[in-house]
């Protein structure tokens, strides 16, 4: 299947409400199955989410995680410390490719017993449950902030806590914060600093009825459409100026390419700066936000504008090689674009070619990354359904903004 996206580009003014936020949401359904008096309201309504809700709610000893990858992190912890529990852990063929060595070695190291059942270092895993009773643990930081989110949601139910020393530049600093800043809101002591942390033990809660903010790197999308636009105005509901979500970096991001960000009360308001000069170039080091590439990539190329973007070493082993994926099909446009293990170079572009066919790798962020390109030419999206993974009622949101979305056959 694939969809056709096009669009007037004329004036857009509406509002719209976008689902809990997928991280916000996962953690703390770890954290309600660990200690049970946390009530969540506004629930991310995403596969990721759903999946992992219903895993945790059935504890099944066969777990298939599909292409969840949060799941599968944080389900290696949560069930590691369910004593004499059986469980075997697998997911999608390129979830059994993506690396979960660190988060095992370390598990194991605190006293898991976690064996993989195929290539070592990969999914899938069987787990026996077991009581750890160690204070310290170190960790490699440098490639995914989701191992140590999994230890540092399962830190407050150990016995004595969680004592982790980080080594090497930390990646994602700002899902760590959220951690941290979730198992705070409930109670927990945590101390963060430099490559040290620390979380403290607790028995129990006091009863909590927690909101879920909505989600900000869903929102990037819409952050491109309005930069894309000619004459934009949105406004999204349940967001916070205060965030603990780090792609709130947004604003600043997009800010420099013409959209204009304001709160009231809890509504975020999101203007198409119409007297804004854009820059040549954009350069940004995104080691704290790297979801945020493949949007801010597509952007670059839809205004004309060259980027440089760094920090980008996680991209290669999420859904897809992201960055690999994002030279094919941005090359297929008509871009000049150079990657490496760990930046893309985006040069600006002399075309912009229409009804292209764009390829989403089974990844839901380059789906939803290419089609606000849809405002300024027809754009065709392979396997749309993807974004059901982090965002189901995409197209929906779309097509409220007056996107004309069609079914689309080549044949």
């Amino acid at each position: 299947m694939a969809l056709l996206v096009e669009h007037t580009n004329d004036e857009i003014k509406t509002s719209l409400k976008i689902s809990g936020s997928k991280s916000e949401s996962n953690r703390l359904l770890i954290l309600k199955y660990l200690f049970k008096n946390i009530q969540i309201k506004n629930l991310s309504d995403s596969d990721d989410t759903n999946i992992l809700k219903k895993i945790l709610k059935e504890r099944p000893e066969k777990i298939n995680v599909h292409h969840a990858g949060t799941a599968m992190r944080f389900l290696t912890a949560f069930f590691s410390i369910q004593e004499d529990k059986y469980h075997e852990i697998s997911g999608s063929e390129r979830m059994q490719n993506r690396p979960i060595k660190l988060l095992v070695d370390a598990l194991n190291y605190l006293g898991a017993d976690i064996r993989y059942l195929n290539k070592v270092g990969f999914p899938p895993v069987k787990i026996i449950g077991k009581k750890i009773n160690k204070l310290s643990v170190s960790l490699e930081s440098n490639i995914s902030s989701q191992y140590l989110s999994a230890l540092l949601l399962i830190a407050p139910s150990l016995e004595n806590g969680l004592h982790v020393n980080l080594k090497g530049k930390i990646i994602s600093k700002p899902y760590i914060k959220m951690t941290l800043a979730l198992l705070e809101k409930i109670g927990v002591k945590t101390f963060f600093n430099n490559n040290k942390i620390i979380v403290s033990p607790i028995q129990s809660l006091k009863s909590i009825v927690y909101n879920v903010e909505s989600d900000w790197s869903s929102l990037s999308y819409f952050y491109s459409i309005v930069a894309l636009s000619k004459n934009s105005t949105l406004r999204i509901g349940n967001y916070y100026s205060n965030s603990i979500q780090g792609d709130i970096n947004l604003i600043k991001i997009y800010n420099n390419l013409g959209v204009i960000s304001s709160f009231e009360n809890n509504i975020l308001c999101l203007k198409k700066d119409q007297n804004y000069k854009l820059p040549k170039k954009i350069i940004l080091d995104l080691n704290d936000n790297p979801d945020l590439a493949q949007t801010i990539a597509v952007s670059c190329f839809g205004l004309g504008l060259s980027c440089d973007l760094y920090g980008l070493k996680t991209l290669k082993i999420k859904e897809t090689d992201r960055l690999l994926a994002l030279e094919k099909e941005l090359v297929k446009l008509g871009g000049n674009i150079l990657i490496t293990n760990e930046s893309l170079h985006l040069k600006k572009s002399k075309e912009f070619k229409s009804n292209i066919s764009i390829n989403t790798f089974d990844d839901h962020r380059m789906a939803m990354a290419f089609a606000p390109l849809g405002i300024i030419k027809p754009i065709i999206i392979n396997n749309p359904e993807v974004v059901s993974k982090s965002f189901p009622n995409f197209w929906k949101a779309l097509k409220k903004l007056n996107f004309k979305i069609s079914e689309y056959n080549s044949n």
